[in-house]
């Protein structure tokens, strides 16, 4: 048909046709478009989440190889062949939709691709863009470089099945239909290839996308081959080559006077048909339904004890092998203890952590009133200090008022009420604005013309707080003249940008009227920020 001789007429519909073809191509509506760029950055963020958990895993091939070569060794080796290949289809696939993106944007240094990184949430001119990807992927007789990858996945998809070696019926399943290159049926019901099936006339977001579902495959599949491998390590070994008697409290081996102190005491490698004896000096002690015996004692003096007895265990011979044990627990006075996380302060208007603990008692046992402030359980995390981890939170109603943290712990069903646990209360220090991570001294020029805008800091404060510059003024002066622009959020305006732009060696960077709202939702003004150009 290509050779047919057309009317004018009829080569004016073929062209409507075309013109009408690309439109529907390109109209991609912006809630697609983010719709594509949200599953993509949860795909990216899978791939990192499975590439963590590989890595854990070919460690322990390392520890295992190390300890045990001659059981080990070979399931390393295969390991670390499936880590190659794995890395090699993953990169392929990197490699296409590094080239796609920079094609596309028509920018080899493009800020959407940061070394080996895709960022699709920088993608902006073009992220709707169908020709490119069908250019690179399908090629022009059908060429593309969608036809290596095919080869690829099915060259990876085999090579791991062959690694299974038929042990794994379900990975195997998983693996065909997860890594599969089988052409298909499209809308019109017509079979077509797989290539044209994933990626002919899709828009670049949808085609990363695409491509980014495959390297998660990719390395789930390596995951999947890598969990059989290192269970093949001891899949003919006996689990046990030692029996030991283990202890262990039920609750503490710190108890209060009058308390109980209650263990499990029971052999490491048990017999499901059979139970042991356990005694404790002349006392034969109960057991649960999984064989460990139950040892309770009343406690009725304070200091450490000490405690002990045998396992009788039936050996395979019919001989009684007895195994010691002995433990120990220490009895101690009835005491709280509170321990604020951030010194004996607490900060008016936000959530202030601390750890509440009793000895001896366990944690749900354990309640807490606040008087001059209210009580959460919310987790708290920060990440200047490991032990900002509190299993309550403490916002403080007013300054210059002690919060008391009042302790009840159920003590044998009875409610234990503690002295008050006081905390002076402060206001939150005013936070620091900074300008190119500086709020006084000189700024070289080029730096000061490179910052976006104003941001405010806490440097010698415990708490790990987020302040948002709520606007800021910037001022130049010039020949006995003041110029000024104003802001109305953390970011300079263009107009802000040109002032800083005319500064000249020498002069005065003025920022002024900061002002900062806090997370106890109060706005604050900060100290101006003066540098001087380099």
């Amino acid at each position: 048909m290509a050779h047919e001789k057309l009317s004018p007429r009829q080569k004016m519909i073929g062209m409507m046709y075309l013109v009408l073809t690309a439109m529907l191509a390109l109209n991609v509506s912006k809630e697609a478009v983010e719709a594509f760029r949200k599953v993509d950055n949860g795909l990216t963020l899978a791939i990192k989440n499975y590439t963590l958990k590989n890595d854990v895993i070919y460690k322990e091939f390392d520890r295992a190889a190390t300890e045990n070569p001659a059981k080990a060794g070979k399931y390393k080796t295969s390991a670390y062949q499936v880590k190659e290949r794995a890395d090699e289809a993953y990169n392929f696939i990197q490699g296409l939709k590094i080239e796609i993106i920079k094609k596309t944007e028509k920018d080899p240094e493009t800020p959407a691709v940061n070394g080996n990184e895709v960022i699709i949430d920088k993608v902006e001119r073009h992220i709707d863009d169908t020709n490119v990807p069908s250019e690179i992927l399908i090629g022009a007789n059908e060429n593309g470089k969608a036809n290596d990858l095919k080869a690829l996945l099915s060259e990876y998809r085999q090579f791991l099945i062959t690694t299974l070696d038929g042990k794994n019926p379900t990975a195997e399943a998983a693996l065909k239909k997860s890594l599969s290159t089988e052409d298909g049926i499209n809308r019109d019901g017509v079979k077509e290839r797989w290539e044209n099936l994933n990626f002919q006339t899709l828009p670049l977001v949808a085609v990363i996308c695409i491509l980014s579902e495959y390297q998660v495959n990719v390395r789930n599949g390596e995951t999947e081959v890598l969990n059989y491998l290192y269970s093949q390590i001891d899949a003919s070994s006996f689990k046990f080559t030692k029996l030991g008697a283990i202890v262990i409290p039920t609750t503490s081996n710190y108890v209060t006077l009058g308390s109980d102190y209650e263990a499990r005491v029971f052999i490491s490698a048990t017999d499901s048909t059979q139970f042991p004896v356990i005694t404790v000096g002349d006392t034969k002690l109960p057991l649960d339904e999984t064989g460990k015996g139950i040892y309770k004692v009343h406690v009725s003096s304070i200091g450490p004890k000490k405690w002990g007895g045998i396992i009788a265990l039936k050996a395979p011979d019919g001989s009684i092998k007895n195994y010691p044990f002995e433990s120990s627990y220490v009895v101690g006075e009835p005491n709280v203890i509170v321990s604020a996380t951030a010194m004996n302060v607490m900060y008016a208007g936000i959530s202030n952590p601390i750890d509440v603990s009793v000895p001896g008692i366990s944690p749900d046992k354990i309640k807490i009133n606040v008087v001059n402030g209210s009580l959460t359980t919310e987790k708290i995390k920060n990440s200047k200090q490991e032990y900002f981890k509190g299993s309550w939170a403490v916002k403080p109603n007013a300054v210059g008022q002690d919060v008391q943290v009042v302790v009840t712990a159920d003590i044998n069903g009875k409610p234990v009420q503690y002295a008050p646990y006081p905390f002076r209360v402060k206001s939150i220090p005013n936070p620091i604005a900074v300008f190119g991570q500086k709020s006084t001294g000189s700024i070289p020029r080029a730096t000061a013309a490179a910052q976006q805008g104003v941001f405010a800091i806490q440097p010698d404060f415990d708490f790990d707080l987020q302040y948002q510059i709520t606007g800021f003024t910037v001022l130049y002066s010039d020949k006995g003249s003041d110029y000024e622009e104003s802001s109305t959020n953390s970011n300079l305006t263009t107009k802000q940008k040109d002032l800083i732009g005319r500064l000249t060696r020498g002069k005065n960077l003025i920022i002024k009227d900061i002002k900062a709202l806090g997370p106890d939702g109060k706005t604050k003004e900060l100290l101006p920020v003066i540098l001087k150009i380099d």
